[in-house]
């Protein structure tokens, strides 16, 4: 049985869990030497603005996951590393790579933009880009920025944007790192790598190979397979000048099996770029990137392909006016689908282009700091839109900063919207939307918290309608999405601790429901102790009810699930890892299928992994 979950039972269990940790955490305070924490508490991001600044400087609400959380949790999917983060939420078909959904502040997937080392990576076709086929393991950092995005980055940052980061790998001797291990379900992971640098030149060298048996997706259905192997190659040199290139590459393939049956996949970023100190205050970046996204589908009832190329040209320019920077440049993209099912052979276009030219003003008066932007995008398929964004912040005190924004972004219709035979309207606009956000946020030497209030408001939104008895998407809905985001992390003694409350109502304007397979209360801690050779670790996540439809009929129970780990350097360059997931073998789902069952996610799960030089 799915156990249902209130707002009440969740304050309740996370106030009965974090307090022996905090008290603990206050005891171990006062025998501390220096009180320095493990985690940077105030990291330095780049998504919010394109350049870098400390989280309490970007003016905006953002979340950073570092490489030593990332190590720490050992995360199997980059979908269990983003679910109750502050404004994130997650819905999945299952466990093991099935499909997955990113909502950033209420809006839908298709609006959560997802970078790989600034290379924008997503199907064309149907929207979402494949986040269950990415591996943690590949990656040094996770930001997510939470609010619109399109001054930088055109459509679809509505939500916000994710960005996961390559390893940077340092000049010096040759690093190898290694790690095998094995767990539930018949799962067998490993992971290799080799990185290290000399006279400027850096590189990494990475793979991992993933197999599992899987867990059923519905009750009493079949274990449900997958598999992934992913290789990443990361090469750059650095001129004594200051000039920089480089060039990524990075592959994700498989196979993943679902109800009726399973899927070949490929997720592939390729990039080279060229940086260039032209003057002592300004540096210009030129970027060529293609990222791909295939799914060969092998169903019951027909089998389909899906192919998605993006390829972009990316010229960034960066000003530095004494205290102040300007950020500004052009962008040139184009998407080319090929796709074919049992009931069609090709789309109607099969190709379209956008081009753009973007500026950005981060002007520092302190206490007062303005950030301001426009951008205009021009696209073959939809039209021109403009956006913009303007962020101001207050210092009112060393520890304490103020900030208000406002800005507006636009979702790009996709493919199957546009151009799908027999369904599409080539007629769409793009989804509209502003959004208002007021925050505040204290940052201390061992500690922060940030409190964001927000609205949305999307016009224009594309939804299924019957018009003369037939079904095609419109421009029909409206929503208005509000909330409330409040994260905290303190680190003393050896202990992290890390909080996110998330309240979210996105109401869908037209009919006053609930947007589907979104949940409005959400919860997560996490926990970690440092003890010599050891390092143990908790992490609570909960979240209310959701509807799997837009009517709200269809009503799936909250839940919790508390995962536990622990680590232990037994030799140096050597270390164990045991995680359990889903302690409590909750049984609960996220979303439902079109015949009206469940998908279940996997019970408790455990892991065992030693490694070297990782």
């Amino acid at each position: 049985m799915i156990r249902s979950f209130s707002p009440a039972r969740a304050g309740l269990s996370l106030g009965l869990f974090a307090a022996p940790w905090l008290l603990v955490a206050e005891a171990g305070a006062q025998t501390s030497d220096d009180g320095d924490t493990a985690i940077n508490l105030d990291p330095m991001v780049v998504s919010a603005t394109l350049a870098p600044s400390t989280a309490s400087d970007s003016l905006a609400s953002v979340t950073v996951i570092d490489e030593q959380a990332l190590r720490r949790r050992d995360p199997i999917s980059l979908t269990d590393t983003l679910r109750g983060q502050p404004g994130v939420d997650v819905s999945t078909s299952g466990g093991f790579g099935k499909n997955a959904s990113v909502y950033l502040r209420g809006t839908g997937s298709e609006s959560a933009l997802l970078m790989i080392d600034g290379i924008r990576l997503r199907s064309a076709t149907n929207g979402g880009p494949g986040w269950q086929f990415l591996d943690p393991q590949m990656f040094e950092r996770v930001e997510i920025v939470r609010g619109p995005r399109g001054t930088l980055y055109g459509a679809d940052a509505v939500g916000g944007v994710v960005q996961l980061f390559t390893r940077d790998a340092e000049e010096g001797k040759p690093e190898p790192g290694v790690s095998l291990g094995g767990g539930s379900f018949d799962s067998v992971r490993g992971f290799a790598s080799l990185a290290g640098g000399a006279n400027g030149t850096r590189y990494q060298f990475s793979a991992s190979r993933l197999e599992t048996d899987g867990a059923p997706v519905r009750e009493g259905g079949e274990d449900k397979g997958y598999d992934n192997t992913t290789g990443l190659a990361r090469v750059t040199h650095r001129f004594d000048n200051g000039a920089e290139i480089g060039v990524l590459g990075l592959r994700a393939s498989g196979n993943t099996e679902y109800e009726g049956g399973d899927s070949d996949y490929v997720q592939q970023v390729a990039g080279a770029f060229a940086e260039l100190p032209v003057t002592a205050d300004w540096t210009s970046r030129v970027t060529l990137s293609q990222a791909q996204d295939q799914l060969d589908d092998y169903a019951e009832f027909g089998n389909s392909v899906f192919d998605t190329t993006t390829n972009t040209v990316r010229w960034d320019n960066t000003f530095r006016l004494g205290r102040h920077q300007l950020v500004a440049g052009a962008e040139y993209l184009e998407d080319e689908v090929d796709g074919s099912t049992a009931f069609f052979s090709s789309f109607d276009e099969d190709s379209r282009d956008n081009v753009a030219v973007f500026a950005q003003a981060l002007m520092d008066f302190d206490p007062l700091s303005v950030q301001a932007g426009l951008r205009h995008d021009d696209n073959e398929a939809f039209g021109e839109e403009v956006t913009g964004h303007l962020a101001l912040g207050y210092r009112l005190d060393d520890d304490h900063t103020l900030r208000a924004s406002y800005g507006t972004a636009f979702r790009a219709p996709t493919f199957n919207e546009l151009y799908y035979p027999n369904y599409g309207n080539p007629d769409l606009d793009a989804e509209q939307s502003e959004s208002a956000e007021l925050g505040v946020r204290g940052q201390y030497r061992n500690a922060f918290w940030d409190l964001a209030l927000y609205q949305t408001d999307i016009d224009d939104m594309i939804a299924n309608t019957v018009r003369d008895g037939i079904s095609a998407p419109y421009n029909v809905n409206s929503a208005r999405i509000r909330g409330v985001e409040l994260s905290a992390g303190v680190g003393l003694a050896q202990w992290d601790l890390t909080a996110a409350l998330t309240w979210t109502d996105p109401e869908d304007r037209d009919t006053g429901k609930q947007l589907a397979r979104r949940a409005q209360q959400s919860v997560r801690l996490d926990a970690d102790r440092q003890l010599g050779d050891w390092n143990l670790g908790a992490s609570f996540v909960a979240q209310n009810h959701r509807y799997n439809d837009a009517a709200n009929q269809q009503r799936l129970p909250g839940y919790g699930t508390l995962d536990l780990r622990a680590g232990w350097r037994f030799a140096p360059g050597w270390k164990a890892r045991l995680s359990v997931e889903n302690l409590f073998d909750r049984e609960y789902a996220t979303s439902s299928s079109f015949e009206g069952w469940d998908y279940i996610n996997p019970g408790r799960t455990a892991w065992l992994t030693v490694g070297f030089g990782e």
